[in-house]
């Protein structure tokens, strides 16, 4: 246990002492009406833990997943909380998360996600250089045996690995342009081949 989780069971502990300190003082006339107060208090504490504590879980099952359409080879995707559009697809057999950034050139990986699919980000040659928001990074050009999205496979993909720091690998413009039809409309991507 981290400092910080240290500090918050001894917050959570003075929050509880409070309570019970509450109850005792209002308790000197009704012991059964206080005791069904804690009960109900403590069930609501309970609740507040359990649903902290199973949150990632429960954004999983309510946040929007991207759908694909095997008959038409069409992928949609739901715009997320943030506002923008996570794209799953499988670089060289790894399962990898995009954020479609039409302002982006290239099919850019992080160096994480370069290393999921089977690339050394240590061994390549980052000569290039791009420019981003936070300024100019240099890049390593890749070439990606195979991307799958949907039932669509594209071999010999040209991408590059970013030598800075980045938090999301881009879906860029090369690889975008290779669906015949983008769409975004009401909250929604819909790629078509």
């Amino acid at each position: 246990m981290d400092s910080f989780d240290t500090g918050r069971l001894i917050y959570l502990i003075l929050l509880g002492l409070m309570v019970i300190g509450w109850f005792i003082s209002q308790g000197r006339t009704s012991w059964n009406k206080s005791l069904q107060q804690a009960a109900i208090w403590a069930f609501i504490f309970g609740g507040f833990i359990a649903a902290y504590g199973l949150w990632s879980d429960i954004q999983q099952t309510i946040r929007p997943q991207q759908t694909v359409f095997a008959d038409e080879n069409r992928i949609v995707v739901p715009r997320s909380a943030n506002g923008h559009y996570f794209i799953l697809a499988d670089v060289n057999g790894a399962p990898l998360r995009f954020v479609l950034d039409t302002g982006a050139t290239s099919l850019v990986l992080t160096q994480e996600d370069a290393e999921k699919a089977g690339l050394d980000p240590d061994n390549l040659e980052y000569y290039s250089r791009a420019m981003t928001a936070n300024g100019e990074v240099s890049t390593a050009p890749v070439r990606l045996d195979t991307i799958t999205l949907g039932n669509v496979t594209d071999e010999n993909v040209s991408a590059v690995v970013n030598g800075g720091e980045m938090n999301n690998s881009l879906m860029g413009m090369t690889y975008l342009q290779k669906w015949g039809r983008i769409e975004i409309a009401n909250d929604t991507l819909t790629l078509v081949r």
